[in-house]
């Protein structure tokens, strides 16, 4: 979210008075003025600090994964941004990646799904996504994501910056996970000798390229071809995605951004291929959440999907942690 330093100056005004109302919405849940709703199962709150991408949907799809493989039953409670008819992209995403292993919960009232889905049948673990905010709901665990690519010292409160909370709020987490910890260097080891307890990095990790409308197949990159590749994305961070596809090696001749969340129409679609045709692309490269947008719209030229997952660092100290703090707070609340 780029903000013209003019603009910044006349909206700080706003932000201050945004930052007063959500210390005080805050205050009003931790005073018991406001009363939070409490599902069955355990809830885990997956969020940030900011608006833009951080990477909790890889985060939630990471969560999922390792509950599964633990005979745990599993549900994501989502917002649904931006999207309709009870799904949206990133819905989709996870439901594509995890293929009916887990129950959705789509909507406005996270708390109204998971008694719906609980009435349905037993859920262990709720994964709230994008819930650090959504305080309505009660939750066991608060896992805070920071993206380390963007600094937010300095940064300011919506809507003179990206901020949706003060810095301080921070405090609430019972785990913090800076994503992207492989485009800073050193940011491991500065996380080391942060007092603040527990804290994590992780990095994206590449997992391979599937074929556009052909399944859900990986290829490696050798696979995929030498290209030239003409990349695309509508992401709340594109310029983390061109990276990323630089660090792959990757050999790209253009590219080409749109608005996060976009919903691609077959003009977009001729648009980008003509732009990858006067680069002399011989192959496209797109995001697994640009793949959901693209409504299964005819693509001609070869077009490949970046499929990522997190790698957190210490992995297994995560874990250890992760699961100590369910079982104290599941045993505090018993």
């Amino acid at each position: 979210m780029n903000v013209h330093p003019l603009l910044r100056m006349l909206l700080w005004p706003l932000s201050l008075l945004y930052g007063a109302a959500a210390r005080a919405r805050v205050r009003m849940y931790q005073k018991g003025w406001l009363n939070q709703k409490r599902l069955k199962g355990t809830v885990i709150s997956v969020g940030n600090l900011t608006v833009g991408g951080t990477g909790k949907t890889p985060m939630v799809i990471w969560l999922a994964e390792k509950f599964l493989a633990q005979g745990k039953r599993v549900a994501i409670l989502s917002r649904g941004y931006r999207g309709s008819n009870g799904s949206s992209d990133e819905v989709e995403l996870m439901k594509f990646r995890l293929q009916g292993r887990i129950a959705f919960g789509v909507g406005k009232d996270r708390f109204a799904e998971g008694q719906r889905l609980e009435s349905q049948q037993p859920i262990d673990i709720f994964l709230l996504d994008d819930g650090f905010q959504h305080l309505q709901l009660a939750r066991d665990l608060d896992i805070l994501l920071v993206d380390a690519s963007r600094p937010m010292h300095g940064e300011r409160l919506l809507p003179a910056g990206r901020l949706r909370e003060p810095l301080s709020a921070m405090g609430r987490a019972n785990l913090v996970v800076f994503t992207r910890a492989e485009t800073v260097p050193g940011t491991s080891e500065a996380i080391e000798k942060l007092p603040q307890s527990p804290v994590f990095s992780a990095a994206t990790r590449l997992l391979g390229f599937r074929r556009y409308g052909n399944g859900t197949q990986l290829q490696s990159i050798q696979e995929i071809g030498t290209g030239p590749f003409f990349a695309f994305c509508g992401l709340g961070n594109p310029h983390a995605f061109f990276r990323d596809v630089q660090t792959w090696d990757l050999k790209v001749c253009g590219q080409a951004v749109f608005a996060d969340h976009h919903r691609y129409t077959q003009r977009d679609v001729l648009s980008i291929q003509e732009a990858g045709k006067r680069a002399g692309a011989k192959a496209f490269v797109t995001t697994e959440k640009d793949a959901q947008n693209l409504c299964a719209l005819k693509f001609e030229a070869p077009l490949y999907v970046a499929v990522i997952a997190l790698l957190v660092s210490p992995e297994t100290d995560f874990h250890n942690i992760l699961d100590r703090l369910l079982a104290a707070k599941i045993g505090a609340a018993a």
